[in-house]
């Protein structure tokens, strides 16, 4: 936002009003659960990236040497590696299936030694602590893949700082 404000006066304004709307996109995408809504915001955001990099283009073509140009492309180029970066975190997952047989192993792993409790002691606690790690386990890898849908949520908060830095600027 700040090397957007290096601009001149015309195009500043409209990059301005861009990266205002990215950063809410980028906000919202976060909260949303629905692969439409988040495909549509990445559709719109990369949308909004070419728009951007469109001005800086013609920027760039009007005088090269211009420094504050030079300066908004570079942060530009950061901003759409960033998103790609985001963008492969919230495509890498563990699959449903790795996670379908991380459960039925331990099924599997607690029954046997269930049995074998049973046959050689009547001492069941072990048995009951092991299962309940290896749940817990498990629950916390699940966790920790998705990081939206669980106890441990990624914070927002540097986005939302800068969506409200972004409101409270005063066009001069």
């Amino acid at each position: 936002m700040w090397r957007a404000r290096l601009l001149p006066a015309a195009q500043s304004s409209d990059v301005l009003r861009l990266l205002k709307e990215y950063v809410q996109i980028r906000l919202n995408i976060e909260g949303s659960n629905s692969a439409a809504d988040v495909d549509a915001a990445i559709a719109r955001s990369t949308e909004i990236q070419e728009a951007i990099w469109q001005q800086a283009r013609a920027l760039a073509a009007k005088d090269p040497g211009m420094v504050p140009t030079g300066l908004f492309i570079q942060a530009l180029n950061e901003m759409i590696d960033s998103q790609g970066i985001r963008l492969a975190a919230i495509r890498a997952r563990i699959p449903n299936f790795v996670l379908t047989t991380l459960y039925a192993m331990a099924i599997l792993a607690s029954a046997l030694a269930g049995y074998a409790s049973g046959l050689l002691t009547r001492l069941r606690l072990p048995v009951y602590v092991a299962g309940t790690l290896i749940t817990a386990m498990i629950f916390l890898i699940q966790d920790l893949d998705r990081p939206g849908a669980g106890f441990i949520e990624s914070s927002q908060q540097a986005m939302t700082d800068l969506a409200n830095s972004m409101a409270a600027y005063i066009e001069p």
